[in-house]
């Protein structure tokens, strides 16, 4: 795998860098995002990093759901099973359960923001250790996040998905761009069965289309990396690949996101 990394700074940055970091630490201390706790540098102390809830092989091999088992061989679970998903395959970072599960709920209710660089920094580590992306010249990729309706982005103030589509870019340089459009609000998915959850998303992305200051995006022939937050049965993600696939003409969509449910 290859990307082109983080810019390279410029050498008044590097020199100023350091001093500007003494100084944010000293007003806003550098704490783990779990405990609380003082760090030296990253988003955990070391306690609370071996306790995270890391997606680990085996899992299906198609959306990413872990099989707790002895298996040596690539596997489909029974959530794809007769099921015909857009997407090439989906990866998380980790299960959506304990400090996750509450560092997920803080980012996208509270507008907890600074924590889009801990749950990015835990995407990153999973893109650099997926197999199937290990030949991939990521840099010739584009990251795309999973829309909001602009009702709903306008009520949060955010899509949480574009900011870890932000993240990620700034991490790896890989482009991000918003190239799918939320047309009509839907459903809330829990409680809704497979067949429903279908039925509540069709037709309810498309291309975003270039506007009077909006270049178009090219995704003719692109490989994709779509972008979320949770992923649970995948309906969301597929319908968004299908029409990224179908509609944008690209060539490949695999799906990352910060945790699985």
């Amino acid at each position: 795998m290859s990307f082109p990394g983080p810019p390279v700074p410029s050498r008044t940055q590097q020199l100023l860098r350091p001093v500007w970091q003494a100084w944010v630490d000293l007003v806003y201390p550098r704490l783990c995002c779990v405990c609380k706790v003082p760090v030296d540098e990253g988003w955990f102390c070391e306690g609370c990093a071996g306790e995270l809830p890391m997606v680990e092989a085996p899992y299906c091999k198609v959306c990413g759901e872990v099989y707790e088992g002895a298996l040596t061989r690539e596997f489909r679970c029974m959530n794809c099973s007769g099921r015909r998903l857009e997407f090439e395959f989906a990866v998380a970072a980790c299960h959506a359960e304990g400090a996750m599960r509450e560092l997920i709920h803080q980012f996208k209710y509270e507008r907890r923001l600074h924590l889009r660089g801990a749950l990015a920094a835990l995407m990153l580590r999973t893109l650099e250790e997926e197999p199937r992306l290990a030949r991939e010249n990521l840099a010739e990729w584009l990251l795309v996040p999973v829309p909001l309706h602009r009702s709903r982005e306008a009520e949060r103030e955010f899509n949480q998905s574009w900011e870890l589509c932000l993240r990620l870019s700034r991490l790896t340089g890989i482009p991000a761009a918003k190239a799918l459009l939320r047309t009509r609000e839907t459903e809330q998915q829990a409680g809704l069965s497979r067949n429903e959850r279908l039925k509540n998303l069709r037709g309810a992305f498309a291309v975003r289309p270039a506007g009077r200051w909006r270049a178009e995006i090219k995704l003719q022939g692109r490989r994709i990396l779509l972008v979320d937050d949770v992923f649970t049965t995948g309906a969301t993600t597929s319908e968004c690949a299908r029409v990224l696939r179908r509609e944008g003409g690209a060539e490949k969509v695999v799906v990352i996101t910060a945790t699985r449910g």
